[in-house]
């Protein structure tokens, strides 16, 4: 069945407009020559690694604490990393998603509204992309002081846009993100692919380009 009409769109920039950034992690976790899942472990599992992610991701501390930190943490456990420079390595491997800028051009042009929502990471994360011709409004965790899931972020993103939460829907490549933004209402769509997400639209929410 169908879910009631939807018309603007908040969608995730890592993972979604990009490639996948985990993916982009455990690589750079195997080029440590350890456990590839490193990096990611402890950044889910690691109490003052969650802390530091959590820290920088609000903007309550810069790329550069955040990555002397971080390469302490990793240095804990058996990885001999440099600090400088650190985010920048374990994002080397993501690239643009094309088909998914191009299905947003198409979503905008059809008169759909978009909000990019993301979590920020890092310097240089969003290099390559033109923010302001992407979306109609931008929210990065970092410049707002709060971050997914937390369902503040979401219901600002609706609020710059000028919608209520029950007309939006989010996509993005983390459950935990569209759990948060369904706790106000929002509609989810697990990204994978820009075709899924596309077809997605389409059949549960019937958002067209």
């Amino acid at each position: 069945m169908r879910e009631r009409e939807r018309t603007a769109i908040l969608v995730d920039f890592g993972g979604v407009l990009t490639s996948s950034v985990l993916w982009a992690f455990s690589d750079f976790g195997a080029s440590l020559g350890g456990d590839p899942r490193l990096p990611l472990d402890l950044l889910r599992r690691d109490q003052p690694s969650r802390a530091l992610l959590a820290d920088h991701e609000c903007g309550r501390i810069g790329t550069e604490a955040f990555e002397k930190g971080f390469a302490e943490r990793l240095r804990a456990h058996g990885a001999d990393v440099a600090a400088e420079g650190l985010t920048a390595r374990m994002q080397a491997g993501v690239t643009i998603d094309r088909d998914m800028l191009a299905l947003l051009d198409g979503l905008r042009a059809a008169g759909r509204p978009v909000a990019l929502v993301s979590n920020s990471f890092g310097t240089g994360a969003y290099d390559g992309v033109d923010l302001a011709a992407v979306a109609d409004v931008v929210v990065i965790s970092a410049e707002v002081g709060v971050r997914k899931p937390s369902r503040r972020i979401y219901a600002l993103a609706c609020e710059r846009l000028g919608v209520h939460p029950e007309e939006a829907v989010m996509i993005d490549d983390l459950r935990q993100n569209l759990d948060g933004a369904a706790r106000i209402g929002i509609g989810g769509v697990l990204h994978t692919s820009a075709a899924d997400t596309r077809r997605q639209l389409a059949e549960r929410f019937g958002i067209t380009t």
